[in-house]
């Protein structure tokens, strides 16, 4: 078996010390004294721990490469992310290498071994939505590789990550459907596993509980959030007499949202939409569709930015505290009602 590389942690645990000091001192930080820095450093050369693993300029095999693991391409906020990742790492001369797991967790362990034999210097990772064991990312910090997960982040595990706070995001759209006049509201969403979903569900929650509305679980309906999945919703909302959906995307709500009017109900009069993400497609939808403004051109940049930063010493993404990005409730025509219609409730 090949042996585990020593980390930071390590000396810090064998010095006493805590794991940023150590980080400072062999990068021969000036709040750390030179005494210190110099048994920091015989101590790390001691354990065969490799400089490498942290600085780029000290690296020896440096490719100038930096992998990213995506769930699918075909997606107005992943190009967009990809964009705004595309755009740091192409000022800093690195190229990229970008991969798809089409969703499936056989197809992620592959995508990490191609990145592992193209020798990538760092690595950025959305999960697919299938994914559970989380073990073939272990290797990465084992060989001093960074691994920073961007949106489908993972949970219980220590690994940096950056993400909005979708719990928030979800009450915040739940409560203004509430206080719009809703009080059967229907939330369509993805698969639990992935934290995205998850959180936007238990802010729907809140806010029902928050509002003294009852949570029925006939009124949640999962799938893969697709265009066809929003018409086959549409059935079902339909079904549950809703007077406000919710849903987890903004594809998957346009069409779920025109689903239901081909079907002879008003939007936003008979029922409010409201989508997730700020999609193209939420402006160009009649009724435009209320949603939350994701990000995500923000997101890659922040994403690339800490990665290379970690890359030339600058920053430690290990130690740092997980970037949470803001993001903004677009209220739009489909959760207006007209006065009119208020004032008959």
């Amino acid at each position: 078996m090949e042996k585990k590389d020593v980390t930071i942690y390590d000396i810090a645990e064998k010095m006493g010390l805590s794991p940023s000091t150590i980080s400072k001192g062999l990068r021969g930080h000036a709040t750390i004294s030179l005494k210190t820095q110099k048994k920091i450093a015989l101590n790390a050369e001691a354990m065969g721990f490799r400089f490498n693993n942290f600085a780029a300029n000290l690296r020896k095999k440096q490719t100038n490469t930096i992998g990213v693991i995506v769930p699918r391409l075909n997606s107005f906020f992943m190009s967009l992310v990809i964009a705004g990742i595309e755009k740091v790492t192409n000022e800093r001369n690195y190229n990229l290498i970008i991969s798809q797991s089409f969703e499936t967790l056989e197809k992620e362990v592959r995508n990490v071994k191609t990145m592992l034999s193209n020798r990538v210097d760092g690595l950025l990772v959305s999960l697919a939505e299938g994914t559970k064991d989380l073990s073939h990312f272990d290797v990465f910090p084992q060989k001093g590789i960074p691994l920073l997960f961007f949106d489908r982040v993972p949970v219980g595990r220590h690994f940096p990550y950056i993400s909005i706070n979708n719990e928030q995001a979800g009450y915040q759209i739940t409560k203004h459907l509430i206080e719009s006049g809703a009080k059967n509201i229907v939330h369509v969403t993805g698969n639990q596993l992935r934290n995205v979903y998850a959180d936007r569900l238990s802010g729907y929650r809140l806010a029902l509980k928050e509002k003294s509305l009852p949570f029925k679980e006939e009124n949640i309906i999962i799938n893969d959030l697709s265009e066809a999945a929003g018409i086959e919703s549409a059935k079902k909302v339909i079904e549950l007499k809703a007077d406000a959906v919710f849903i987890a995307n903004d594809i998957c709500a346009a069409a779920c949202m025109n689903e239901v009017q081909r079907n002879g109900f008003r939007v936003p009069n008979d029922i409010l939409f409201a989508g997730f993400n700020n999609d193209m497609i939420s402006r160009n939808v009649s009724p435009a569709l209320t949603t939350i403004d994701y990000p995500a051109f923000e997101m890659g940049v922040i994403a690339a930015k800490s990665l290379l930063g970690h890359l030339d010493g600058t920053v430690d993404i290990n130690l740092t505290e997980n970037t949470i990005i803001k993001s903004t409730l677009l209220i739009r025509a489909s959760s207006q009602k007209s006065e009119s219609v208020k004032n008959k409730k």
